[in-house]
């Protein structure tokens, strides 16, 4: 075979291997398959189960889960956990 030929038979392989790529590329846009939520402040779930530690820190007795993930991230942020702690940033 020429090399001409040759290079014409792989090149049309490679842009038909491009094609299929760019083609399979758009159906995973149009549709993607990834329609699970993993952010746990959207899951219902999250809002009704106890606390894990409940049982372990008095603190997250009666608390949900999301409730639990709210207080931790209150607290790494310096936030005032009660009505009291609040009225005396507010008198400073």
């Amino acid at each position: 075979m020429k090399s001409s030929t040759m290079n014409t038979v792989i090149g049309s392989a490679l842009a038909a291997a491009a094609g299929i790529f760019v083609f399979k590329a758009y159906q995973d846009k149009k549709n993607p398959s990834v329609k699970e939520d993993s952010d746990m402040r959207n899951s219902e779930e999250v809002d009704h189960r106890e606390s894990v530690d409940a049982d372990v820190d008095p603190a997250e007795k009666g608390l949900t889960q999301l409730d639990s993930a709210y207080r931790d991230e209150w607290q790494a942020n310096g936030f005032p956990q009660t009505h009291k702690e609040m009225k005396e940033l507010e008198e400073q």
